[in-house]
């Protein structure tokens, strides 16, 4: 199954949503718990997401922080459903992950949320954690937490961090963050950036999103032409040195064919 790329909030308590967010062609839609939701209807909305029929595989629920009171109650939300994802949001501690998934009780993946200097500063220790197999950064949250403006060439560093450790930690390209504007040219402008520095997905707060964002990752023709060269001269060449358009083959070559048809999901 193709990593996914596209992933779509929608708040807890609003049911009536669910599905339209699903239906709505994201990889991933966020069933939020935190945000999203104001501290009188939590409860309201943990109900609704126990009482909900979603196709669950592609449904990520975002619990409060570790330290909110209701942490072990939305924990117990997750699992009574089959989520395939729990989202921890401003993760800073590598053991409240593991409690996150303890207390769920099944295989889940965990999605930390990078949003606090502390966070980015344990990245690693976030990153090896059980059943962590990629994270995400919350831009707005992060800035305001270190005083700088939610802007990219404030966050650029932060950034870069996270794409740097994921690849050194052997895990997934991170998500990026989300786009506050509603305008397609624009998500697909900050999608464009994030991928150009090494991000491989990306939250998002509305439908309307998920095309111009998906466009923005998806690999181009010229891209996908080099990958597929890339991997049928490897095929043909046998043990020996294998060379392409005059230029040898090496493997950070090979893994970036992979990576590009990967993402197509070709591979």
């Amino acid at each position: 199954m193709p990593l996914p790329i596209t992933y779509l909030f929608v708040p807890g308590d609003r049911p009536d949503r669910f599905a339209r967010a699903l239906a709505a062609g994201a990889d991933r839609v966020i069933l939020d718990l935190e945000d999203a939701v104001t501290p009188d209807r939590k409860a309201e909305a943990r109900l609704a997401i126990r009482s909900a029929q979603l196709d669950w595989q592609r449904v990520a629920i975002r619990v409060n922080p570790a330290d909110a009171d209701c942490w072990r109650d939305d924990l117990a939300t997750v699992a009574a459903t089959g989520a395939a994802t729990v989202v921890i949001p401003k993760a800073e501690r590598a053991s409240d992950l593991e409690e996150a998934a303890a207390v769920i009780g099944r295989p889940i993946e965990v999605l930390p949320q990078i949003e606090t200097a502390q966070g980015l500063d344990v990245l690693d220790e976030l990153l090896a954690a059980p059943g962590v197999r990629r994270v995400a950064f919350g831009h707005l949250d992060f800035a305001l937490d270190i005083g700088a403006e939610p802007e990219w060439e404030a966050l650029t560093l932060a950034r870069q961090r996270l794409v740097w450790r994921s690849r050194l930690a052997e895990r997934e390209a991170p998500v990026d963050s989300v786009t506050v504007m509603l305008d397609p040219e624009r998500t697909k402008a900050d999608a464009a950036a994030a991928s150009a520095i090494g991000f491989g997905g990306k939250l998002l707060i509305h439908p309307a999103q998920v095309a111009p964002a998906r466009a923005a990752f998806a690999p181009g023709a010229a891209q996908m032409d080099w990958a597929r060269r890339v991997l049928e001269a490897l095929a043909e060449g046998g043990t020996g040195a294998v060379a392409l358009d005059g230029k040898m083959i090496d493997k950070p070559v090979e893994d970036a064919a992979r990576r590009i048809l990967s993402k197509a999901g070709e591979l």
